[in-house]
């Protein structure tokens, strides 16, 4: 991430970079369209712009370039957990601008626990039936305790035993996860989608073996909420009102990794 203290005037707020992964899904990227619509419904003061880390144009490099001189900007993970397009992609679009940094992704937050949980009950599923939490999966340690704490809370809203399985780069894999939560009772195993929107990994989950799947988070316009408050809390670091990681951060996955974004440090080895 950047580091910069700027000043902007007080009628121009930092732009506001909603950066995506990218999609063909026409649906998916309708409700991506979707959540950056709602940001600026809830805050038509600032400026948003949209961007992608892959398959989508505009690139995320692209859109960081052709800001004004000048002008503080704060990009936006429209993602659920951190990994390498938030560590590398994203964080080096943000270091190759003054006045630019990047916020938290939308994940880990209580609220996305509250929509998987909807999510389930829109499908059928019932409270005591075993669920497998499906994310997309990522080699970084950090992810996978972004799961595990909305795996946590989605536990707590719920009788039946819930499990994490991703759909690459970790494990357990999706099926296994189904395949051990069937092995363990006769229960019912659902599926609930940890995923924005439809796409590859969301059909993916058809095939996973489980009793039902249910739709991912979007829409809902508690994603918007969380993306904007995400911005607030990095306009205040940017601004110089927030100290960056002045506590450091005590999650199990720190000492695995070594960049951490919620500290704001490397670790030095």
């Amino acid at each position: 991430m950047a580091a910069m203290t700027v000043n902007p005037a007080p009628d121009s707020p930092p732009v506001l970079i909603a950066c995506s992964h990218g999609t063909d899904n026409a649906q998916g990227r309708r409700e991506i369209d979707a959540v950056r619509a709602g940001i600026m419904a809830l805050c038509p003061e600032v400026e948003v712009r949209e961007a992608y880390v892959d398959v989508q144009e505009p690139d995320l490099v692209d859109v960081v370039a052709a800001l004004p001189a000048g002008r503080p900007a704060v990009i936006v993970p429209l993602l659920l957990s951190v990994g390498y397009h938030v560590k590398v992609d994203i964080a080096r679009a943000a270091a190759s601008r003054p006045g630019t940094v990047s916020a938290l992704p939308l994940g880990p937050d209580p609220r996305l626990a509250r929509v998987l949980q909807q999510r389930l009950t829109e499908a059928g599923v019932d409270d005591a039936d075993a669920v497998v939490l499906a994310a997309a999966g990522s080699s970084d340690a950090c992810a996978a305790e972004d799961v595990a704490e909305v795996q946590a809370v989605l536990a707590e809203l719920r009788t039946g035993r819930v499990r994490a399985g991703f759909g690459s780069k970790a494990v357990p894999s999706v099926p296994d996860a189904v395949a051990a939560r069937r092995a363990e009772s006769e229960q019912r195993v659902a599926v609930a989608s940890y995923l924005l929107a439809p796409g590859y990994f969301h059909d993916q989950l058809a095939k996973a073996g489980a009793d039902v799947v249910s739709a991912p988070l979007l829409p809902s316009p508690l994603i918007a909420e969380i993306a904007l408050s995400r911005y607030d809390d990095a306009v205040a670091r940017l601004l110089g009102e927030s100290p960056t990681g002045a506590a450091g951060c005590d999650r199990p996955c720190r000492a695995q990794v070594s960049v951490c974004v919620r500290s704001g440090a490397a670790r030095v080895d």
